[in-house]
């Protein structure tokens, strides 16, 4: 059965795939779900219209942020959380926090997936944050706090 994909699944596809799966994983899981719909030319046609209307939004999004990201650079971000008493975090700060708190405290909208970290922040401090956008790099400094 061909299905359109509308989200991102695992061991599957990107959001806006059309690929061959099984009847019985697409009628039983994917389209109940809501992960998938069957692929008729119509939704096929709609689909293309919604992925080059996203394309360009995020295309647009991109330019505007790489116009901005001057201004991000040398910035201090602060956080807080919850972490014991030698400093260690009980839940890491991921990039997915990192970019509304951006967004909070600068009015510039960033994308989670434009912040570049090795792994989950654990430790309060001061830490030296990457955003890469095309081929500009820019560094902030992301100051955490220990909240009780």
């Amino acid at each position: 059965m061909k299905i359109i994909l509308l989200k991102d699944t695992p061991k599957v596809g990107k959001k806006y795939d059309v690929k061959d799966i099984s009847d019985g994983y697409a009628l039983n899981l994917l389209i109940p779900k809501g992960f998938a719909e069957i692929a008729t030319e119509k939704a096929v046609k709609r689909v293309s219209v919604e992925k080059a209307k996203e394309d360009i939004e995020k295309k647009i999004q991109e330019d505007l942020l790489l116009k901005n990201l001057n201004d991000m650079n040398g910035i201090v971000i602060e956080m807080a959380g919850k972490a014991n008493e030698k400093g260690h975090l009980f839940a890491g700060i991921h990039s997915a926090e990192i970019a509304p708190e951006i967004t909070k405290q600068t009015r510039l909208i960033i994308s989670p997936e434009f912040i570049k970290l090795d792994k989950p922040i654990k430790e309060v401090g001061e830490h030296e944050i990457t955003v890469q956008v095309q081929d500009k790099t820019v560094k902030f400094k992301l100051k955490i706090t220990a909240i009780d």
